[in-house]
C-alpha cells in the first residue's frame, strides 16, 4: 500500500501480475481453477453484483466478513470442498479486490443500461394516430357533377391557341386580323398603345343563324389591360367596312413594372344600333413576352371570345338617408364605359332617376346631358321625400339613355335599387344605407338590359 506500489499499479498494465511482472495468463502465480473463472467470468465482463457489494461493504470498514460476503457458487459447496479450496479462493478474491481497487481510482464513469427506446402517448391504451384525409371521395356521378362547362369554351383554350401560328388561327376561325402596336415611355411613366387598323373582318351574322342581315360592319376595338378591366378605352366607329383604318393613340399611366405583369387585350366589337353590339374577335397579348422599351407593330388574328356581348357600362352612385327630415338623398356621380350609342361621337349620356312607392311611379328626375362622351362626370345631387315608414316600400330606378335629336333616346342600360332590386349588389347598396344612419353610402353598379330587370324587378315596369 506505499507510494511505489501505487506507482507501479499506474504503470503496469491492468492484468499484469506484480510479482513476476508477467501477463496473469502466462504466469504460475496468477492461475486459476474452474471454479475462480466461474466467478470471475471472462474478462473484461461486466462487474458481478456480488463484487460490487462487497466493494461498498469493505470501504464502509466490515473487512472481517469476507467469507460470509462471497457469491453463492462458493456458500452453496460442501464443507470439505469448501475447506479445500479455501486458501485459493481468498488469493483470487484479493486479486478481485485490487483490480477494484484500480476501478474506483479511475476517473468514474456510469455504468447505462440502454434499452428499446419506444415514442408514444403517456396513458392506459395506446393508439396509433394516422393523418386526417380531408380529400373527399367522390362517386362517379359527383365527379362529372363538377364539370363547369366553361372552362372549357373556347376562350378557355389559350394553350391551343398559343401552339398555332397566325395563319393557322386566321384559317380555322377566319375572323380576320388586327393591327396595333405598344411601346413604353420611360421620360413620363406611361404605355403608348396605338391601334393602326383591321382586315377581313367577317360580316354581321343575325341571331338567328342564317346568313348576314347587313352587308358590313361598323367595328371599332375597346382596349384595356388585364386584369383590370374597368380603365378601358375605346376607338371611333367605323361606318359600313370589313377594313377599317382606325389610327388611334391611347395612353394608360402605370409603371413599369407593373406594365410588364399585364396582358394587353383588344376586342373588335361590331356596333348595332337597333341591338346589343356583338364581339367580332379579340387579341391578347402579354407585355412579359415583348420589349416594351423599344416597342414594336404587330399584326395578330383574331380568336373567339367568350363574351359575345359587351357590357353596358357601370354608374357611381351614393344614397343617404335623414330620418328626421325624411328625404331620401340620391347622388348621380359619374359614369364609365356606357355603350355607345352614337356612331360619329360616341354618346351624349344622361341618368333618369324615378321613385316608385309599392308599384306606383310617384316621381322622375333626370340628370343633364353630357355630350360626345362614355365616360360622363355629373356630381348631381336629387333629394325625395320618403317618409320613414313608407321607405321599406320605396324603390329606385336608375336608367342610363343617349340623346337622340332625331328620335326617341337610346337606351343604353337600368338597375333597380331598394325594394325590387335587381340584384345582390342593387340590395346590398340599399341595406347599407339603411345602417349608415345618415352617412352617405357610395357603391359602382354595373348596368343591366331591360329585358333582364322587367323579369326580376317589378319596379322596371311601372317605368319607361
Amino acid at each position: 500500500q506505499g507510494l511505489l506500489a501505487r506507482i507501479s499499479d499506474l504503470l503496469l498494465c491492468r492484468w499484469t501480475c506484480r510479482n513476476c511482472c508477467q501477463k496473469c495468463f502466462d504466469c504460475n502465480c496468477c492461475q486459476t481453477n474452474e471454479d475462480e473463472v466461474e466467478i470471475l467470468g471472462p474478462f473484461p465482463a461486466q462487474t458481478p453484483a456480488w463484487l460490487i457489494s462487497s466493494q461498498n461493504e469493505d470501504k464502509d470498514g466490515d473487512s472481517d466478513n469476507t467469507i460470509s460476503e462471497l457469491p453463492p457458487t462458493l456458500q452453496d459447496v460442501s464443507p470439505d470442498r469448501r475447506r479445500s479450496s479455501s486458501d485459493t479462493s481468498r488469493s483470487t478474491y484479493s486479486l478481485t479486490r485490487r483490480i477494484s481497487s484500480l476501478e474506483s481510482r479511475r476517473p468514474s464513469s456510469p455504468l447505462i443500461d440502454i434499452k428499446p427506446i419506444e415514442f408514444g402517448i403517456i396513458g392506459a391504451k395506446k393508439e396509433i394516430v394516422q393523418p386526417t384525409i380531408l380529400r373527399k371521395t367522390y362517386t362517379p356521378d359527383d365527379y362529372f357533377r363538377k364539370f363547369e362547362p366553361r372552362l372549357y369554351s373556347l376562350d378557355s383554350n389559350s394553350d391551343d391557341m398559343d401552339s398555332l401560328t397566325d395563319e393557322e388561327i386566321l384559317s380555322k376561325y377566319q375572323l380576320g386580323m388586327l393591327h396595333f402596336s405598344t411601346q413604353y415611355d420611360l421620360l413620363h411613366n406611361y404605355l403608348i398603345v396605338r391601334v393602326i387598323e383591321a382586315k377581313d373582318l367577317p360580316p354581321p351574322i343575325s341571331y338567328d343563324g342564317s346568313r348576314q342581315d347587313m352587308a358590313h360592319s361598323n367595328p371599332y376595338v375597346k382596349i384595356c389591360l388585364l386584369p383590370d378591366q374597368k380603365n378601358s378605352k375605346q376607338t371611333g366607329v367605323k361606318r359600313k367596312t370589313q377594313n377599317p383604318v382606325f389610327e388611334e393613340r391611347y395612353t394608360f399611366e402605370i409603371p413599369f413594372l407593373e406594365a410588364q405583369r399585364r396582358t394587353l387585350l383588344l376586342t373588335v366589337v361590331d356596333f348595332d344600333k337597333f341591338s346589343r353590339h356583338c364581339v367580332i374577335g379579340k387579341v391578347s397579348m402579354p407585355l412579359s413576352d415583348v420589349d416594351l422599351v423599344k416597342g414594336g407593330h404587330w399584326w395578330k388574328a383574331l380568336v373567339p371570345s367568350s363574351q359575345n356581348e359587351v357590357e353596358l357600362g357601370e354608374l357611381l352612385l351614393s344614397l343617404n338617408y335623414l330620418p328626421s327630415a325624411g328625404r331620401l338623398n340620391v347622388d348621380i356621380i359619374r359614369a364609365k364605359q356606357l355603350l355607345q350609342t352614337d356612331m360619329s361621337q360616341g354618346s351624349d349620356p344622361f341618368v333618369k332617376i324615378q321613385l316608385v312607392h309599392g308599384l306606383k311611379l310617384t316621381k322622375t328626375k333626370k340628370t343633364s346631358c353630357m355630350r360626345g362622351t362614355i365616360d360622363p362626370f355629373y356630381n348631381e345631387s336629387f333629394s325625395f321625400k320618403v317618409p320613414q315608414e313608407e321607405l321599406e316600400n320605396a324603390s329606385l330606378v336608375f336608367t342610363v339613355y343617349g340623346h337622340n335629336v332625331k328620335s326617341s333616346n337610346d337606351f343604353i342600360g337600368r338597375i333597380v335599387i331598394g325594394q325590387y332590386s335587381t340584384g345582390a349588389p342593387e340590395s346590398n347598396h340599399w341595406r347599407r344605407m339603411l345602417n349608415a344612419h345618415r352617412t352617405a353610402v357610395e357603391q359602382w353598379h354595373s348596368l343591366r338590359s331591360r329585358e333582364e330587370c322587367d323579369r326580376v324587378s317589378p319596379a322596371s315596369l311601372e317605368v319607361t
